[in-house]
């Protein structure tokens, strides 16, 4: 019996399926955990996700570039799903033609003070030249900041983890510290977690209501185009 299921699992893992299938086991025994304990922000479907995907790669020895061979279909998806969020952003336009100049000076200052409050941080805590540049783009899209962490000369793949854990973060505890500093407006939550927290947090803000999620979606992008200019001018002025 157990050579069978050897057999069987030897099939398995070199199927394309194994890594689709994980992934939305996975998924859904997030959001089922995530609906019985009461949508608390602990409990993030994405947390809970990665979380159990990578116990399931490193308990079967399974290769991460096996597994997103067939983990690869959701991350097209992503794509699709960002250009989704322009929907319910069409539905505030009413708010956004009144509010516009306020929204673009928020994200310019935001995405300024997103990575440069990470900098100075790792820069008094001794990090190097290369950290400092991996954590300068961290508040935006992987893709995004990936791209600009290559072009200044910081390491791609910590940028990669650092967005992740900012997201993560931002999602768990972004409601919590707006509510601390008594942030009520839809709108202005929205913004701050798209700022801050990227997708991760915009999900998150879709959550909290349309307008919030909205808002959150228009900050990924304004944000990413922000940094994607800022930073390697700012770190171009240093240099010189």
């Amino acid at each position: 019996m157990s050579s069978d299921l050897q057999s069987i699992w030897v099939y398995l893992a070199t199927s394309p399926l194994l890594g689709l299938t994980a992934t939305l086991l996975a998924y859904q025994a997030a959001m089922w955990l995530f609906e019985k304990g009461g949508r608390s922000p602990l409990l993030n479907p994405i947390l809970i996700s990665v979380s159990l995907i990578v116990g399931f790669l490193l308990a079967t020895g399974t290769e991460y570039r096996t597994y997103f061979d067939g983990a690869q279909f959701v991350h097209f998806l992503l794509g699709p799903a960002t250009v989704a969020l322009a929907v319910p952003l069409y539905h505030q336009m009413p708010i956004l033609r009144r509010a516009w100049p306020a929204v673009l000076a928020v994200v310019t200052i935001g995405a300024v003070m997103a990575g440069g409050s990470a900098v100075i941080i790792a820069w008094s805590l001794g990090g190097s030249e290369k950290i400092l540049l991996s954590l300068a783009p961290k508040s935006v899209t992987i893709p995004i900041a990936m791209g600009v962490a290559e072009r200044i000369g910081g390491i791609p793949s910590l940028t990669a983890v650092m967005v992740m854990l900012t997201g993560i973060f931002g999602a768990v505890a972004g409601g919590w510290i707006l509510d601390l500093a008594r942030v009520r407006d839809p709108a202005s939550r929205g913004l701050a977690m798209g700022i801050t927290a990227h997708g991760i947090g915009t999900v998150r803000a879709l959550q909290m209501g349309e307008t919030a999620g909205a808002f959150s979606g228009l900050a990924i992008g304004l944000t990413g185009m922000a940094t994607a200019i800022l930073v390697p001018l700012i770190v171009g002025l240093v240099r010189g």
